[in-house]
């Protein structure tokens, strides 16, 4: 019941996962690994994807989670079914909970989706919106400079403003009234990403609606922590003290801990 949850991603995006998820559940203890020194996944191959996954997939079980949240878009659409129907604990990602979230929020059927170079060519995302609803009519558009922005620390510069501009000009002349964030970085941007596409079209994060049915899943399970006030962890493959100043700000959390991951001797699953 008070086993930890734990989230995993390319690199620490999928911190806008876990704010969420400790807002809407404060008693639970998180347990984050971000793959920021191979980081970004998305224009990595499926191959190298499906093995760091599964890398940090035993880092975490290592660590006796009670769940995993794949908070990586592009890993989500590589690999959650082949976890999902290895393990025995809950397993979710990003995307269905993302696409259903829009679903409800468009007005005209017709979505933008922005994500990775992978994420983008897996159609993931066209697949779960088609899955709803049949009728609607998706925009995807590959944004390979934004997860560099984040991942530096770089979301709220005059550099980051000319990116997204740039990057986005092919939205702009789309008939769009919603957009996906079709990665966990991606919510960083979405100031900047709401200024270049205008007030009326709506940006959808999944980390909402992800933190839900987390919260649905251990709710059903009778596995809901009764412990307040937890001590999180988070990992990174990267350097822990820029990851510890992204733990800082973003999560408000103070002297958050932070470790260095070694995850070279955690086995692959077998290919």
């Amino acid at each position: 019941m008070n086993q930890p949850i734990g989230v995993l991603d390319s690199g620490a995006g999928g911190l806008t996962v876990v704010k969420e998820l400790t807002r809407q559940l404060p008693n639970e203890k998180i347990i984050y690994i971000g793959d920021t020194a191979r980081c970004p996944y998305g224009p990595r191959s499926v191959d190298e994807v499906r093995a760091f996954t599964w890398q940090l997939v035993h880092f975490l079980l290592k660590k006796d989670v009670k769940m995993i949240v794949i908070a990586c878009n592009t890993a989500t659409a590589v690999v959650l079914d082949e976890i999902q129907a290895a393990l025995d604990i809950p397993v979710m990602g990003v995307i269905d909970p993302g696409a259903r979230a829009t679903r409800m929020m468009t007005q005209n059927g017709k979505i933008g989706v922005l994500g990775t170079l992978g994420t983008i060519k897996s159609k993931a995302y066209e697949e779960a919106l088609k899955a709803i609803d049949h009728t609607i009519e998706i925009y995807p558009l590959s944004c390979p400079k934004f997860v560099p922005l984040v991942e530096s620390n770089e979301f709220n510069s005059e550099i980051a403003s000319k990116v997204v501009e740039e990057t986005l000009q092919p939205l702009k002349k789309e008939p769009i009234d919603s957009v996906i964030l079709g990665c966990t970085h991606y919510p960083l941007l979405a100031p900047l990403i709401k200024n270049v596409l205008g007030k009326e079209v709506a940006i959808i994060s999944s980390g909402d609606e992800t933190a839900r049915e987390v919260s649905a899943i251990l709710g059903f399970q009778r596995k809901l922590a009764t412990k307040a006030n937890p001590s999180h962890e988070f990992y990174t493959t990267g350097s822990p003290a820029l990851f510890r100043v992204l733990v800082t700000e973003w999560l408000s959390i103070h002297e958050p801990l932070v470790m260095k991951a070694s995850i070279e001797k955690f086995p692959i699953a077998s290919l």
